[in-house]
């Protein structure tokens, strides 16, 4: 059953096929360590981890690069305003590499909680200089590259085929930019090197063939990707706002270094826009965390299921009546699986399907609405369990780990559970059935487990 995945770069719906049968090389452009990530944010990495489940289910072996930019991303994407990690500096008054070290944590705590996967390698920018430097320099014997005042710079004009990825109309912008430059021959052309200022005390500065200074945005991708997953790899992700910027510049450095782009495949995910239809974004200091979730009492995984209703391309809009739908949702699934006795086998046709779908590009909505026909469909409660079961290793939600909040059953319908047991070994089966439907009316129901019947609270 062929996987399908759309590519950016050919706005196509493209077969996969991968460099090496059997393996799948993954990169995913991580982020920048000096504020909390917002739930915005943590879409795309759950899109990220739901390719990698999908990969995973069809049998390929992942292996999957995350980045953290923990130096060198500017406050805006243009190579202007300062450091992100320097900023965050003077917001919380502690070093650069405190706060790199505190937020990468807190990422990955969020990521956990969301039960994405961890990728087989953390590249961390600030452990990656040396490389970054020798990819800069690949660069400069090649050409494309050359100094300002401030740094060293990519030449996008002698690259014919730069902006490719977002159709940009690079003869529009230089023929009528109306922006300083400073030293750059043109609006697209992007830093490779930033020099240190003049008297600047920076926290995170390094020697370099080129003067004293710090890596640009882009640099540690090409760098960090060409080192892990060799120059030419499967698949590389991110949101759909890398696109006319940083994943552009990531694939002119990599063809001015290695002749062509890393990746044969570029996919993308949309925005989590907020009900008043714009995008979330740290700039304005109001954004959610899944901090924020938590507190109003929403499981984590709640906002797993909501990502999941929606295409990963698609905009998602967000809202607390929309979470709370989500919420109810996943308590009514985990508790129709938990329902459910164990052993069985998927079913084939409706794992078929449900394949089908999510190699149709990732189409979870559809994936999730299968589910759901599965556990009302006339299939044995095996069957259907195991089937859900299935799935839910590409959705991710842990629906076989989850186990009921422990609830003290009433010594009262303990003792008709075992007048139960004692009726149907004593093939009473009257008095068994009187007794279950006691038990149901005092608002339990019954479930066999391996170590027994035991009562449990009616599904609400």
């Amino acid at each position: 059953m062929d996987l399908k995945l759309y590519d950016t770069y050919e706005r196509a719906l493209r077969p996969f096929q991968p460099i090496q049968a059997g393996r799948v090389g993954l990169y995913a452009c991580g982020p920048t360590v000096y504020d909390y990530a917002h739930i915005g944010n943590l879409r795309t990495y759950l899109f990220g981890d739901t390719l990698r489940r999908v990969l995973e289910l069809n049998g390929y072996a992942v292996h999957h690069v995350i980045n953290i930019t923990d130096v060198g991303h500017l406050s805006s994407d243009g190579d202007t305003g300062e450091d992100k990690m320097e900023k965050g500096t003077r917001r919380t008054g502690r070093s650069a590499w405190d706060i790199a070290a505190y937020y990468t944590q807190a990422f990955q705590q969020d990521l956990a909680l969301l039960g994405i996967q961890a990728p087989a390698v953390w590249a961390r920018a600030t452990d990656h200089i040396p490389e970054q430097i020798d990819f800069i320099a690949g660069i400069e014997r090649q050409g494309y590259a050359y100094r300002t005042e401030d740094g060293i710079y990519f030449d996008t004009a002698k690259l014919a085929a730069y902006g490719h990825l977002a159709r940009l109309n690079t003869a529009g912008q230089r023929a009528g930019h109306r922006v300083e430059l400073g030293g750059k021959r043109s609006p697209t052309d992007f830093a490779l090197w930033k020099f240190s200022g003049a008297g600047e005390q920076r926290q995170m500065e390094w020697d370099s063939p080129w003067g004293r200074g710090f890596p640009g945005w882009h640099i540690e991708c090409s760098a960090m990707s060409s080192k892990y997953l060799g120059a030419l790899f499967d698949i590389h992700i991110g949101g759909e706002d890398h696109i006319p910027v940083h994943h552009s510049n990531e694939i002119a450095q990599h063809e001015a270094c290695h002749g062509h782009a890393p990746a044969r495949y570029w996919l993308h995910g949309a925005f989590l826009q907020l009900e008043s239809g714009d995008k979330m974004s740290k700039s304005d200091g109001g954004f959610l965390r899944l901090a924020t979730l938590a507190e109003r009492g929403f499981d984590p995984l709640a906002y797993r299921y909501l990502v999941l209703t929606a295409h990963y391309r698609s905009p998602l809009a967000f809202s607390w009546p929309a979470l709370q739908a989500a919420q109810t949702a996943l308590n009514r699934l985990r508790q129709a699986l938990h329902a459910l006795p164990e052993g069985g086998m998927p079913d084939a046709a409706y794992r078929d399907a449900m394949l089908a779908e999510l190699n149709e590009d990732l189409n979870t909505p559809r994936a999730l609405a299968l589910a759901w026909e599965v556990l009302k469909s006339p299939l044995d409660g095996q069957t259907k369990r195991a089937t859900v079961a299935w799935l839910d290793q590409a959705l991710g939600l842990g629906l076989e780990q989850w186990r009921p909040a422990a609830i003290e059953v009433p010594l009262a319908v303990r003792e008709l559970v075992e007048a139960r047991g004692l009726a149907r070994r004593e093939k009473r089966w009257k008095d068994a059935d009187a007794l279950r439907l006691a038990i149901e009316e005092a608002g339990f129901i019954l479930r066999d487990t391996p170590d027994g019947t035991v009562a449990e609270p009616v599904p609400g």
